[in-house]
C-alpha cells in the first residue's frame, strides 16, 4: 500500500488514463453503438420494432423464464448456503463442487446434456413421448436450462456471508426459546439481506441474458421458443440490424440497471458495516 501511495502524479495519471481508455473501448463505445444504431431510424421505428409480434413474444418468454428460475434458485441458494455454512456433514465438499459445476461447464454443453436426456433420441425421450410429454424445443426446456446455468448465483453470494457471520446469534436465539423458523426470519435473514439481494440481481441478469444453453434446447421457433437474446440473433441474421439493436438495447438497459442496483447495494452494505463497527 505504501508503494502505491508514493507513485508520482505522472504515473498515476498514466494508470488512470489506461483504465479510462480500456473502459471507453470495451464498455462505453459498444453501448454507444448499440443505442445509436437502435435509434438510427428514429424513435418511432424503435418502438415499432419492439412492438413486433415475435419480439414481444420473446420478451414475454424471457420475463417468464426469469420469474420461474430466479425464485427457485433463491430457495435453493438459501437452503444450500445455510447447510454449507452452518453445518458439517459428509459430502459437503461434493455439494460445493456441484454448485460450481455450471460455472465451469460451457452453457452449450449444459444445453446439450438436456437434449441427450430429454430429446427424442435421448435417455428419457422415448418414455416421455410415450406418456405425451415433450420437453426439448418447448419453453419448459428453456426454463430448465436457465435454472441450471443460474443456480450457483445466489448460493455463491450467500455462502461467504453466512460463514463470516458464524452461528453465535442463531444459537443464542434458540437457547432463549426461539423456534427454527423465527430464528431464520428475525436473525439470519436480516443479516444476509444485502448478499441475498445481490445474488438475486445477478441471477436475474444471467437468466434474462442467457444464450448458449437456451439456444441448444429452444429449437428457435419464432414467437414460441425464442427468448430475447435468440430473437436478437434472428433479427441480425435477417439483416434487420436496426430492429436487432433495438432489442439489444433492452438487454443493455438491464445490464446498466443491474450495475446501478449492485452499486447501491454495495454502498448500503458498507455503510451498515461501518455503523456496526462504530458501535
Amino acid at each position: 500500500m505504501s508503494l502505491a501511495r508514493t507513485e508520482t502524479p505522472g504515473v498515476r495519471r498514466i494508470l488512470i488514463g489506461i483504465a479510462l481508455l480500456y473502459l471507453a473501448l470495451f464498455i462505453f463505445m459498444p453501448l454507444l453503438i448499440v443505442f445509436s444504431t437502435a435509434l438510427q431510424k428514429g424513435i418511432i421505428f424503435y418502438f415499432k420494432s419492439l412492438a413486433d409480434f415475435d419480439t414481444v413474444a420473446a420478451i414475454k418468454l424471457t420475463v417468464l423464464t426469469a420469474l420461474i428460475a430466479v425464485p427457485l434458485n433463491l430457495v435453493f441458494g438459501i437452503a444450500a448456503s445455510w447447510a454449507i455454512a452452518k453445518f458439517d456433514f459428509r459430502g459437503k465438499n461434493i455439494l460445493l463442487t456441484l454448485i460450481d459445476l455450471p460455472l465451469s461447464v460451457s452453457p452449450v454443453i449444459s444445453g446439450l446434456i438436456y437434449v441427450l436426456l430429454f430429446g427424442l433420441q435421448g435417455l428419457l425421450g422415448p418414455w416421455l413421448l410415450a406418456h405425451g410429454w415433450r420437453i426439448i424445443f418447448t419453453p419448459t426446456a428453456i426454463v430448465l436450462a436457465t435454472i441450471f446455468v443460474t443456480f450457483p448465483m445466489v448460493a455463491r453470494e450467500l455462502i461467504p456471508v453466512m460463514k463470516a457471520q458464524g452461528n453465535d446469534e442463531e444459537e443464542a436465539a434458540i437457547t432463549l426459546g426461539a423456534s427454527g423458523w423465527k430464528t431464520f426470519w428475525y436473525i439470519t435473514l436480516p443479516n444476509i439481506k444485502w448478499g441475498l439481494l445481490y445474488g438475486v440481481i445477478l441471477c436475474n441478469a444471467r437468466a434474462m441474458g442467457e444464450f448458449g444453453a437456451v439456444s441448444v434446447v429452444s429449437g428457435h421457433v419464432r414467437g414460441f421458443t425464442n427468448t430475447l437474446p435468440l430473437q436478437i440473433e434472428i433479427l441480425y441474421n435477417d439483416y434487420n440490424f436496426t430492429a436487432a439493436f433495438a432489442a439489444a438495447s433492452l438487454l443493455a438497459l438491464l445490464a446498466l440497471l443491474t450495475l446501478v442496483i449492485k452499486s447501491l447495494i454495495e454502498f448500503r452494505f458498507k455503510t451498515e458495516l461501518k455503523l456496526v463497527r462504530k458501535h
